[in-house]
């Protein structure tokens, strides 16, 4: 049986059940961040310092005074400082959030692994619309049959941990800096210099 006795007999319980799992999940992960990453000083420190720069980037920026010509080369000297540090801080903050990165990932594997032998070949929803292509590959995942409105848990839990893990992030304070948004180990590149 895949859900507890008192869950079966309603219609939409195995859906549910994933939902609930997957909002636990997201406030377990969570937890580990806060006690790895959000509560340190070194974070602190950190988000503080990427937050006053992307402020003070800000500022420079929308600052159009227009005076002689070497007061407009000092002023982009400056703003290209501004945006070195500001990316040198970002960077720093992503590889300081990658140790608990890598406990989360276990986390999410684990409950994956469980999810999965638990909801293996059953449909947990049927969706409201036929999917294209990729989307019903993942939709469709394990499932038997040709109704393709089938959804397994794969993709309900999928969908789940992206929407809540990240609203519960924004809901805690704990998204990343305004700055750092495009950070990252792999940012994009500055059109500047190519």
């Amino acid at each position: 049986m895949a859900t507890p006795q008192f869950l079966s007999s309603f219609k939409y319980s195995d859906s549910l059940t994933v939902v609930a799992i997957s909002v636990c999940t997201a406030i377990v992960c969570e937890a580990i961040s806060w006690l790895l990453i959000y509560r340190t000083n070194s974070y602190k420190s950190l988000k503080s310092s990427i937050d006053k720069a992307a402020k003070k980037l800000e500022t420079m920026k929308t600052d159009q005074n227009p005076n002689k010509l070497s007061n407009k080369k000092s002023k982009t000297k400056k703003i290209d400082r501004v945006e070195s540090s500001l990316k040198e801080s970002s960077r720093d903050l992503s590889l300081f959030k990658f140790k608990s990165g890598a406990v989360v990932a276990l986390v999410l594997i684990v409950v994956f692994g469980f999810l999965n032998s638990l909801f293996e070949g059953k449909v947990v929803a049927k969706l409201p619309f036929k999917p294209i292509g990729i989307v019903m590959k993942m939709s469709h995942r394990g499932l038997q049959g040709e109704d393709s409105t089938d959804c397994s848990m794969v993709f309900l839990y999928f969908l789940c941990s992206i929407s809540i893990r990240t609203n519960l992030q924004k809901f805690l304070g704990f998204s990343p800096p305004r700055g750092a948004a495009g950070a990252g180990l792999f940012p994009m590149p500055d059109p500047k210099t190519s």
